[in-house]
């Protein structure tokens, strides 16, 4: 094989390493750039229309959120590892029996864990208020969910009045109770 022959096969070769790598590089922007799209148009914020689900609650039984139309929903994103979330559970459990009879109910999504393990933590803080379990964190990631605790407060329209990310004073859960009560409005 001559000089000029084995210059053009580097070439080849070059032109064809270009074009591979280039394409990849194409791809690899396509796939980051649709999937942070994607992420943005799905994070739920206030003023927005609460994302429907349906998750399984602890009796095995299916909840959906468009089953609570015409109420105010506490929705609480939620895991047994996380101190905070530990600490605002019985504010949400006192604050579930003083609204018992209210248009008002507490949904509290567990995300991530087995039932046992939550169901060990419910019987441990005696709590009664529906929870749900979004094993596959489906609906934490629908919602835009970045950091547990997380609550959403849904009008009885199904709109999202405010977000709130961190943990929660007995304070905070009595005023937010307030503001998703139709009565009070």
């Amino acid at each position: 094989m001559d000089k000029q022959e084995r210059y053009k096969q580097k070439r080849r070769r070059l032109f064809m390493r270009t074009a591979i790598l280039l394409t990849l590089t194409v791809a690899v922007g396509y796939v980051f750039y649709t999937n942070f799209i994607e992420a943005e148009a799905s994070v739920v914020s206030e003023g927005s229309q609460a994302p429907n689900f349906t998750l399984m609650n602890m009796d095995g039984e299916r909840v959906e959120l468009e089953d609570y139309e015409g109420q105010g929903v506490f929705l609480n994103f939620w895991g047994t590892y996380c101190p905070p979330c530990e600490e605002e559970m019985p504010y949400m459990e006192e604050q579930y029996q003083e609204y018992a009879d209210e248009d008002v109910e507490i949904l509290a999504v567990n995300v991530g864990e087995s039932e046992l393990t939550i169901d060990r933590f419910a019987d441990r803080h005696q709590l009664n208020f529906p929870i749900l379990m979004d094993e596959n964190r489906d609906v934490l990631d629908q919602y835009g969910v970045g950091e547990l605790p997380a609550t959403y407060l849904i009008d009885e329209e199904g709109e999202v009045i405010h977000v709130r990310t961190g943990g929660m004073s007995h304070q905070h859960v009595k005023d937010f109770m307030g503001m998703i009560d139709p009565a009070a409005s």
